[in-house]
């Protein structure tokens, strides 16, 4: 600008180019470039704008199935849990009104989860063959989903309990 001159705005920038050079007039409001090669522009190519697309479908995608992941995980704890406290709940009260029978029982807890128990006599080495007292072996098996491809639980334990009498021999 002038010394004179208090105006100012867009349009009145000076170009630097000698008048009746170039192709744009010193008071245009959208110059164009006088040079083939044009400064580059401040933002981001098309290809870049792309490139940073595709990567955050990828990472989103990612991130989607290790939440999907995680969720499956926790169904799967809490399926074990269930089926841990269904196993508590049946091993707590297994021959409490009734004498322990070697033998196998099964049933179901509900729609989801059902059960076989084993029972066994056990004994340790050193325990004589006609002890008062027997401990019995219960496995119990806790199983749930599709009869194909089921989801099984295992639990062990043992019960004290009379032993059986000795039945006699003709």
């Amino acid at each position: 600008m002038r010394a004179g001159n208090r105006e100012s705005g867009i349009g009145n920038r000076q170009s630097k180019l000698p008048r009746g050079r170039g192709c744009c007039s010193s008071h245009s409001l959208f110059p164009i470039p006088h040079s083939r090669r044009a400064p580059r522009a401040n933002g981001f190519t098309l290809l870049e704008v792309i490139a940073a697309i595709a990567l955050l479908a990828i990472a989103f995608t990612v991130l989607m199935r290790v939440a999907g992941g995680s969720i499956r995980l926790s169904e799967n704890a809490a399926d074990h849990s269930e089926a841990a406290l269904w196993a508590r709940s049946l091993l707590d009260t297994a021959f409490t009104n009734e004498p322990v029978r070697p033998g196998s029982t099964s049933g179901r807890f509900d729609q989801r989860f059902r059960w076989q128990l084993n029972v066994a006599p056990w004994r340790p080495g050193s325990t004589p063959a006609q002890a008062p007292l027997q401990l019995y072996q219960l496995d119990l098996e806790v199983s749930w989903g599709p009869a194909v491809h089921p989801q099984v639980a295992h639990f062990r334990t043992l019960r004290l309990a009379a032993a059986e009498p000795a039945q006699a021999q003709p």
